[in-house]
């Protein structure tokens, strides 16, 4: 049996390692909340609407190019204390930040 070339090793190691991502994901509650406190409200959407049909074809687009994207529902109360620890301000940057720990955190307990 012939050894696989470094490409096809590669191939395959990508395969196995598939990239995932968080997406911020919101109930229409959580999503007025947030954006209420937010120091950059301009970042969203005119209604909750508008923002759950742009999230649900952003996730769509990362699944397609073979990206697990999995949804991260945001807790106000909780968001606002992460944020209250870490010296963040409720903007982009720190929603984008809460996400990934708290995925992290899931996954390392799923460990």
């Amino acid at each position: 049996m012939r050894k696989p070339t470094l490409y096809q090793s590669l191939k395959a190691k990508r395969r196995s390692q598939q990239l995932v991502i968080g997406v911020t994901w919101y109930t229409p509650e959580s999503w007025a909340a947030i954006k209420a406190t937010a120091t950059d409200p301009e970042c969203f959407e005119d209604s909750f609407e508008q923002w759950k049909a742009m999230a649900v074809a952003a996730r769509r687009n990362f699944q397609r190019s073979g990206v697990m994207a999995l949804e991260c529902q945001i807790d106000p109360t909780a968001f606002a204390a992460w944020c209250a620890a870490n010296q963040q301000e409720n903007n982009s940057t720190a929603r984008g930040e809460y996400v990934a720990e708290v995925l992290s955190a899931a996954h390392s307990k799923a460990d």
